[in-house]
């Protein structure tokens, strides 16, 4: 029973692959390199997701180079082959980037600052094809309700944003009132002990 079942079409039609190995291997490597340098041309607001726009695009992004990575393929077999020759070559790129920080800014960028001294730059903003609306979003999700409380905004190469107040928020005061407080206590209990 067990010679009949491994013979059986279902499992062959399971895991024979109707493309050779090295064709498997070299699609998920070739469309992973072109992702990486069409992410890098169309800039870092994709990785952003700032609307629901960009997170379709990245949704329907890998629906659209499936096949492209597969083949016509829906063996088990070709489908671990595509996925192991994706994680190599990310494995390689990463590794690589590691040990070269000049293809590293070349591959992913630099960081594009937005905000300097409560003031925005437009030029910036345009470049990396920003709303004052999408980036006043951003400040909001950082607890700020005005760009002229902003000392620093950065869009990074990974797509998040770095805001830097120029003066603390009222959560940071209320924190750091408290943290003197509790140095004070400390100071007084360990007074009272040496009192005694």
């Amino acid at each position: 029973m067990l010679i009949s079942m491994i013979q059986s079409p279902v499992l062959d039609h399971m895991f024979q692959m109707p493309l050779p190995i090295v064709e498997k291997l070299a699609r998920p490597v070739i469309v992973y390199l072109a992702l990486v340098l069409l992410l890098r041309v169309f800039g870092k607001r994709e990785l952003a997701q700032l609307n629901p726009f960009d997170l379709v695009v990245l949704l329907s992004l890998s629906n659209t180079v499936q096949n492209a990575i597969i083949g016509d393929d829906n063996s088990v077999t070709g489908g671990i082959i595509g996925a192991v020759g994706l994680l190599a070559i990310n494995w390689v790129l990463v590794r690589f980037l590691f040990r070269s920080r000049k293809l590293t800014r070349v591959l992913e960028g630099r960081r594009t600052v937005l905000i300097h001294n409560g003031q925005l730059d437009s030029r910036a903003m345009e470049r990396e094809a920003l709303t004052r609306e999408e980036l006043l979003d951003v400040i909001h999700r950082n607890g700020y309700e005005h760009f002229e409380q902003i000392h620093r905004c950065e869009l990074e190469p990974n797509g998040t944003f770095f805001v830097e107040a120029l003066e603390p928020t009222l959560v940071d005061k209320r924190h750091n009132e408290l943290v003197a407080m509790i140095a004070e206590l400390r100071g007084e209990v360990a007074a009272l002990r040496e009192a005694r």
